[in-house]
């Protein structure tokens, strides 16, 4: 087999991922912001989103979390609220000036999405998200053969 022709999945995911989070950072930098802060945006529930359900959600680290989340404090996009009972546990809210950045976040993935979506046809797209899902379970097996191991 030629070097051209061998096709590594986790590659091109990774290409293509790495050119969308440079798009977006640089669309969030036009708002003073990160990509990583544009999805906790997204990711922040009305009523409110335990801090400890980001991490997990966002797939972050709780130190780059932690940074994250203070930067956003400090930059009035979220504000934290204590539970009276237990301490401990910490609800993020978002702020007036969250809910509006998250407007724009929303608006621009919604964008991204629909032009993404015009350029695929309806059966291209519904086999890309059966193979993704595909990929996710062999990660899925393959993180639990590493489990085995330790």
């Amino acid at each position: 087999m030629k070097k051209e022709e061998l096709t590594f999945i986790d590659f091109i995911i990774r290409t293509s991922w790495h050119r969308i989070s440079r798009l977006y950072n640089q669309k969030a930098a036009l708002h003073n912001a990160t990509m990583s802060v544009g999805f906790i945006l997204m990711m922040i529930e009305k009523e409110g989103t335990p801090s400890t359900k980001l991490g997990p959600k966002m797939g972050m680290e709780p130190t780059s979390l932690s940074r994250t989340l203070q930067n956003m404090e400090e930059n009035k996009l979220i504000r934290r609220e204590f539970n009276e009972k237990d301490k401990r546990k910490v609800f993020i809210f978002l702020t007036d000036e969250g809910i509006a950045l998250r407007r724009v976040v929303r608006d621009y993935l919604f964008e991204f999405n629909s032009k993404c979506q015009k350029k695929i046809k309806k059966k291209e797209l519904e086999a890309f998200f059966k193979v993704m899902n595909a990929i996710d379970e062999t990660v899925d097996d393959l993180e639990k053969e590493i489990t085995k191991l330790k």
